[in-house]
């Protein structure tokens, strides 16, 4: 397939695509112009990559596009946000612990998602380290310890001791939501829908018929307590 009828099929009407980036030189040819013939966008949403093709040489190369995103240090330093640092410091707060790769790769994402989402191109180091916390805590609450301790500058035991019990009263909440069953379910009836009243009476209905049994005056083999027989049974001789 030519070049040309690639990039034509490349959009709906079949018209050429328009150009964009004139300012993107061709890796091949160094000519200053160029069509974009495709766009996809990253998965996680942080960026575009775009398929270009070079009119001089009919070339094709691909361009990736992302929004500027800097992280101001606590020196005063302006660098870019990088997932790969957000990982190496999280990394060894989860030495010897439980922790895949993919886990550190999924929570460096979150935590740019965070940041993106302020809608700054600067943040605060400080910042970064917030949005750090929450997802770490989630993958593994000793690295969130290590972490916190560090980035919070504990100083004493009772530090360790405060961030301890906050974990402890997480967990008594989670607890109890799980034990009252799913929120909003309609009086006696539980989180699946069923209704707690109707299984109630199946679980007194033994002890019932024992309570009576014991109130009519029957003993274990059946022989009323006054020595009568019940009925439809001879008495023994």
């Amino acid at each position: 397939m030519a070049v040309e009828e690639w990039a034509a099929r490349a959009t709906p009407s079949g018209d050429a695509p328009p150009a964009f980036g004139v300012d993107v030189h061709c890796p091949y040819c160094r000519n200053t112009d160029s069509r974009v013939v495709d766009s996809r966008t990253s998965d996680d949403g942080s960026s575009i990559r775009r398929r270009r093709l070079c009119p001089a040489c009919g070339r094709r190369f691909s361009t990736v596009e992302t929004t500027s995103l800097s992280v101001v240090k606590r020196s005063g330093v302006v660098e870019p946000f990088s997932r790969d640092k957000v990982v190496s410091g999280v990394r060894k707060a989860c030495q010897g612990r439980p922790v895949t790769d993919d886990s550190l790769a999924l929570l460096a994402q979150k935590v740019e998602e965070t940041v993106r989402a302020s809608g700054a191109a600067e943040i605060d180091a400080h910042d970064v380290g917030l949005a750090i916390l929450g997802p770490l805590r989630e993958l593994d609450e000793v690295a969130y310890l290590r972490f916190a301790s560090v980035y919070q500058d504990f100083a004493s035991l009772v530090d360790f001791e405060s961030a301890i019990a906050a974990l402890r009263h997480d967990h008594a909440s989670r607890a109890e939501r799980v034990s009252a069953g799913a929120v909003g379910a309609p009086p006696g009836e539980g989180g699946d829908g069923t209704d707690l009243r109707d299984e109630a009476a199946d679980d007194a209905a033994p002890a019932t018929e024992v309570d009576h049994a014991s109130a009519g005056g029957t003993g274990p083999d059946g022989a009323a307590s006054d020595g009568t027989a019940p009925d439809g049974a001879e008495r023994g001789r």
